[in-house]
This record gives structure tokens, sequence and C-alpha cells, in this order.
């Protein structure tokens, strides 16, 4: 048991020289090819079709909720997206449509009108049996400061013509 203490000890003494050496240390940046979207409402309504006129609906309902919800923040007007018993797994967000909107009024924004696409960019729609998923490029900085590209996904289950559950990659800080 000593030993572990000792290792659990040592490692959160050396994480910050760690940090500090992979910062100094950062060779050369990756090469590689930068992710994009397409910010053209034309190009993104497209990404809605599909042969499967219930498919087509529930990406819809996807396209519809993010540009009013999470880009135009008008999340009084929730409801209409989402389900009352709404499964949230990401672990920054609540769950719940409740917890949902309290979760975004909490990040104080003002009421917007809904854009005509969504601002940041889409890669692509998918959609097969009860789930959707939605693809955006996503920017950020490594641990050197230096500026990349990669892709997030989130992932919605739709029953009856309302999201009832959600998905995508995010961690806890």
């Amino acid at each position: 048991m000593k030993a572990l203490y000792a290792i659990a000890t040592s490692a959160l003494l050396l994480a910050p020289a760690f940090a500090q050496a992979q910062q100094q240390n950062c060779g050369p940046a990756p090469t590689a090819i930068p992710v994009t979207g397409t910010t053209d409402p034309v190009e993104q309504r497209a990404m809605l079709n599909h042969p499967d006129p219930k498919l087509a609906a529930n990406k819809k309902l996807v396209y519809d909720m993010w540009r009013t919800l999470l880009n135009a923040y008008q999340i009084d007007r929730a409801g209409e997206f989402i389900h009352e018993d709404y499964m949230q797994h990401n672990p920054m967000a609540n769950t719940g449509l409740a917890g949902m909107q309290g979760f975004f009024r909490a990040m104080g924004r003002q009421p917007q009108p809904v854009p005509e696409a969504i601002p940041e960019g889409v890669v692509a729609i998918l959609a097969e049996g009860d789930l959707v998923t939605i693809v955006f490029p996503r920017g950020g900085k490594d641990s050197c400061g230096r500026d990349f590209t990669t892709t997030w996904f989130d992932m919605f289950r739709i029953q009856d013509g309302k999201i009832v559950e959600h998905w995508d990659p995010a961690t806890r800080p």
C-alpha cells in the first residue's frame, strides 16, 4: 500500500513538469487535413434528403432543433423538439427536458432569430433506424498552442417525432 501511495504522490508531483516538458518538446505539427463543413443553407438542406420519409423527417427535426435551441437559444421552444423524459449522456449537461432547458438558460444567453443554416458548418447529417448523427468541424489548440481542427459528432435517438436521447464525445475538464 505504501508503494502505491508513493507512486500516486510522485505522479501528482511530476504531472506539471511532464506537461511543461510536452509543451517544450512539441516537435512538428501533425499534417492532418483540416475538417471543413458547409455553412451554405442550400447545401445543408440537401443533407436532410433521404428516400425514407421518416428518416428525412428525423434529420429535419435534429437540424431544426439545433438551429432553434443551440444557435438561436430559443430555449422556451425546446418542447417542440425534445421529449419530457429526454436522456442526456453528455457528462457536462442535465437530463430531462427541464434539465436541458435549465442547463442552457444558465448560460445567460438571450434568444436570437433562428439562423437559416447552422453557422458553425455541417460536414454530414446521417440517419438510420431511430438515430440521427450530425457531424461538425471543431477547432481547438493543442498543448503547444497550435490551432487544429477535428470532427465532432452528436447523435440523437428519435421517438414519436421528438428527441429522446443524446450522445456526444464530450468529457469533463
